[in-house]
């Protein structure tokens, strides 16, 4: 390449480029289309024009200013971008003008993503990208498997709007909800995004939206915890209003229509008329041809009218008891009665009487059958009062078929799920209920009786193995040409039942019978088809089937044939026998009321021959009616010390609801066990579980219940129960024993360091299973914890994650300070410090381990006035000395008078005669008695005290008499001594 070759490239290129734009065309309208550009900070945008495709024309209009952003178009218009101005649909087309519609669904329309996906993360083996939404034609249809499906679909609104949209939630097993989603990624209330369960028909469903960026959202889960199959969720119609705009109008699908201009909807055709696609009006159809149904845009020859073409009925009794046999075409009517070979329709018969009524009716004076009252029975004539003694037996039993009982209803189920209430199914016959002959011969004709209830006659025993419900009963045959299917299901509502069972082409006259054995099964439905080919027509109206007569027994609300005696009869159980007063019972029927003992209750399903009083448990207490016992929440319990120990429950009374460990399913889909737990029952404080997902809205109530929780994973923040279960509706007994009334509560179960005893509330469930023909119980054990402040502090057993190791008997362990005694003077101490300075104080402490809570306080730190060590000491120093001296003068006292006895005595002895033995005579010198010696002198030298004691110590005689010296004033008196010493 030479130099310079690289600067010419980009000019060769122009050159080429504008060669080849030259050879191009001018482009027309056709060739492309505007769009708007969006919308700047100052809500203006561009009008630009978009090529329908790339490369095959040029010259393209210039953009322009467009329209503000706020700008709108009203329903029946559209905006004309060429103009930029809103003008009228034509007539054969309709614009919702600020909305959208999408009743297509051939494919997923544009703008709408689909997705599915595994909602439990752990499970890496489960596959559910092909787990979505399926477009069906008419409407879009869900998974039925445990994945996760998501349609959703963004859009812009300009202004407030309104999403809009019909369904069909036709199974529990699937959980489906709608919500809307923001720029924040802010959901809808969850109040509002559960779908409730639909029936048969389409439900319409109407959802506020807010201006600016909203993704909406149809999510469903399957959740099929034993494996069975579910029915899909249905959408059609989708419709939001809101949008800024739309650029042009859509045409009227066939079989509608619209006449005028500015139409926001288009108008379904009558009968027996069509239209094409974009119709203004609607044809009628030639003589000879009828439309089909759906209408659709063409007719088909109408054919020849057959017996197959009407069916045939009885009148209503009329004021004379008469009825009669009369004709009806099926409708629409499709055939023609002028082609050659077709039949006319039959004459009415002659008035014949009306059969009698079905047992427990009677005519009433319009010759209507109407029901007997309670505690009457009838043969199907007159109604008879039950004897005393005796209560209805009740049950629905049909076998004369004048009219359609009330509880009965009949329809026809269309193959696009839908059905007409003006088409009939089956028909009255007198002597049986049939099919008649079907529209198309893929339709479901469909028989449902609704039942509120069961409950067993009071002289059927619950407990016995051969008891049941309810059991219901009927008669029935088909004739069928083609491979017919006659089906009879069990469940909650036409779409919410089972299959119990099923026949297959003809079947010769015989009879069913179905066993209840659960208070839940509200419906039963008899569905007939003729074929399941997907072929249109009716080939084969002649097949059909036919119910003879039906008998449900055990029914609530139901009708008597006939009365049986009571047994041990509770008052107000059953209004047929003879009521006794509160706490009284009859005796086996006889109309005799007998007292019950004190605190009993009255059994509510005696057998013959049972006991009618039973007395309530340890530390319960009857009701005022007499039909249960109960607790107070307080208890007093006495220790093998003797001590009484008093408990007050009050602060747990209150429903507790806590959840087990996460289970899953054999799929991975988590989920919980959740419960609910009303302690004492007291004030009508009763669990209750509810199925919150269903419309049915089954719910129990009772002490403690269950019911299965979805992880607010799948439904947002929302706690979505359902399956719910009673556990124990009476409360047998609270006592600390770890057996009661065949209920065991060991004690391994939960462990305990403590020397406290647990106190174990045992509850019952009358209500019994085929795994638990006893019927399920509960111990719930409140153990002392004062660490514990919370009041749902409530586990299960370590080896028992369910609660129950045999499915019937379930076990919780509730910690909390309230479960603890009260606390009494027996659980502080006194602690008295040392006297200092003459103050002493005592302060009280708890008892460690602490095993109480509330009751009594701890009193006070006391103090009081004392006398230290050092007070006494001195005191008894003190004492001491003053005893001492005291000693001593006493001691210094006695001695000097003993001296002036010593000396009156020695006066005695010297003024006495010198005879031995003689006493002295008396001297008139001598000092008498209580004279004193003031004028004699005793010269005694002087000497210490000591001296003095121990000399006079030594003075005594051998005799053992003192030897006292004795002054004298006479000098014959010292002679005398002198003498007497010589001698």
């Amino acid at each position: 390449m030479q130099p310079g070759s690289m600067h010419l490239s980009p000019l060769l290129l122009w050159l080429l480029y504008a060669q080849a734009s030259a050879d191009l065309p001018l482009c027309k309208e056709s060739d492309y289309h505007y769009e708007y550009t969006e919308c700047d900070v100052f809500g203006s945008r561009w009008r630009v024009a978009v090529p329908n495709k790339a490369d095959i024309c040029t010259g393209l209009p210039d953009p322009v200013h467009g329209t503000q952003c706020a700008f709108s178009c009203s329903e029946g218009e559209f905006l004309d971008m060429q103009s930029q101005r809103c003008k009228k649909c034509a007539v054969g087309t309709y614009s919702l003008g600020t909305g959208i519609a999408f009743d297509e669904w051939d494919s997923l329309p544009s703008g709408f993503s689909n997705q599915g996906v595994n909602p439990n993360d752990e499970d890496i083996f489960t596959n559910c990208s092909s787990s979505t939404w399926t477009p069906k034609g008419d409407y879009i249809s869900s998974n039925t498997d445990e994945c996760t499906a998501t349609l959703f679909y963004a859009v812009n609104l300009k202004k407030p709007g309104i999403v809009s949209f019909e369904y069909v939630y036709p199974d529990e097993g699937i959980y489906f909800e709608f919500f809307v989603q923001n720029d924040q990624c802010q959901s809808t209330d969850s109040a509002s995004r559960w779908m409730k369960i639909s029936e048969t028909k389409w439900s319409k469903y109407l959802a506020e939206l807010k201006t600016g960026n909203n993704v909406l959202y149809w999510r469903t889960t399957g959740y099929v915890v034993a494996g069975s199959e579910v029915k899909p969720v249905l959408l059609r119609n989708i419709g939001i209003s809101g949008v800024s705009y739309t650029s042009e109008c859509f045409q009227c699908k066939p079989g509608t229509y619209s006449e005028k201009p500015g139409s926001a909807r288009c108008t379904p055709c009558p009968a027996d008329t069509y239209s094409n696609k974009g119709a203004t009006v609607c044809l009628h159809c030639d003589p000879d041809k009828y439309s089909g149904r759906p209408v659709l845009e063409h007719a088909n020859p109408r054919p020849a009218c057959t017996v197959s073409d009407y069916f045939y009925t009885h009148t209503p009794c009329d004021s004379k008891g008469k009825t009669q046999l009369m004709y009806k075409w099926i409708q629409p009517k499709i055939c023609s009665e002028t082609v050659n070979g077709a039949v006319k329709l039959p004459a009415s018969g002659e008035k014949q009487t009306c059969p009698p009524c079905n047992p427990g009716f009677f005519f009433s004076n319009s010759s209507t059958c109407e029901p007997c009252d309670q505690g009457s029975y009838s043969n199907g004539t007159a109604c008879i009062k039950c004897p005393v003694g005796t209560e209805p037996v009740l049950a629905f039993e049909y076998k004369w078929w004048n009219t359609m009982p009330k509880n009965m209803r009949s329809y026809t189920l269309r193959q696009w799920l839908s059905h007409s209430e003006n088409t009939t199914g089956w028909e009255v016959a007198g002597e049986y209920v049939y099919t008649t002959p079907g529209d198309q011969d893929v339709d479901n004709q469909m028989l449902t009786l609704k039942v509120p209830g069961y409950r067993l006659p009071q002289s059927v025993s619950k407990a016995s193995e051969n008891s049941e419900l309810s059991r219901i009963s009927f008669v029935f045959e088909t004739t069928c040409s083609a491979n017919c299917t006659f089906s009879f299901l069990a469940g909650y509502n036409q779409w919410l039942n089972d299959v119990v069972e099923w026949w297959r082409g003809s079947q010769a006259k015989q009879s069913y019978s179905f066993l209840i054995q659960k208070n839940t099964t509200h419906s039963f439905t008899w569905s007939f088809q003729r074929t399941g080919k997907n072929s249109e027509g009716r080939k084969h109206s002649g097949d059909m089937a036919r119910i003879y007569s039906i008998n449900i027994a055990n029914v609530i609300g139901g009708v008597a044939s006939q009365c049986r005696r009571c047994a041990v009869n509770p008052a107000g159980f059953s209004s047929a026998c003879v009521p006794c007063p509160p706490g009284h019972y009859m005796v086996n029927g006889t109309g005799v009321c007998k007292s019950c003992p004190p605190n009993t209750i009255i059994r509510a399903d005696q057998s013959v021959g049972g006991d009618a009083c039973i007395p309530c448990g340890p530390n319960t207490e009857r009701n005022e009616a007499y039909t249960a016992c109960r607790s107070d929440c307080s208890l007093d319990v006495l220790t093998t010390e003797g001590e009484r120990m008093h408990y007050d429950f009050s602060a747990l009374s209150n429903i507790t609801s806590f959840q087990s460990g996460p289970r899953f399913t054999n799929k991975g889909l988590r989920y919980f066990h959740h419960f609910n737990i009303g302690l004492c029952g007291e004030k009508g404080r009763m669990a209750t579980c509810v199925d919150n997902v269903t419309e049915s809205g089954n719910e129990v109530k009772g002490y403690v219940c269950q019911s299965t929780a979805v992880p607010s994973g799948i439904r947002s923040q929302s706690l979505v129960s359902t399956q719910p279960v009673l556990i124990g509706d009476a409360l047998i007994g609270v006592t600390t024993d770890t057996t009661l009334s065949g209920i065991s509560s060991p004690d391994w179960l939960f462990p305990s360091a403590t020397g406290l005893r647990d106190v174990i509330f045992y509850f019952g469930s009358s209500e019994s299973t085929l795994a638990c023909k006893e019927g399920r119980s509960a111990t719930v054990r409140l153990r002392c914890n004062p660490t514990v402040t919370a009041k749902d502090l409530i586990t299960l057993p370590s080896n028992c994650s369910e609660g129950t190791c045999d499915g019937c008997t379930f076990h919780f362990l509730w910690e909390s300070q309230y479960a603890c005694p009260r606390c009494t003077t027996n659980n502080y101490r006194a602690i008295v410090s040392a006297c200092i300075q003459g103050i002493q104080r005592t302060t009280y402490v708890w008892q460690q381990p602490l095993q109480c809570f509330g009751g009594e306080s701890l009193p006070p730190p006391a103090v009081s006035a004392c006398v230290s060590l050092d007070f006494w000491l001195r005191f008894g120093v003190s004492t001491g000395t003053i005893a001492a001296v005291l000693l001593m003068s006493i001691s210094c006292y006695f001695w000097k008078k003993t001296r002036k006895l010593q000396y009156k005595y020695s006066k005695l002895v010297m003024n006495s005669s010198g005879k031995e033995c003689d006493l002295p005579t008396a001297d008139s010198c001598a000092i008498m008695e209580g004279e004193d010696a003031e004028d004699d002198v005793m010269y005694l030298s002087k000497k210490p005290f000591f001296s003095k004691i121990r000399a006079y110590s030594r003075e005594r005689t051998s005799d053992g008499f003192d030897s006292v010296p004795l002054k004298s004033s006479s000098s014959h008196q010292r002679r005398v001594d002198e003498d007497t010493d010589d001698d």
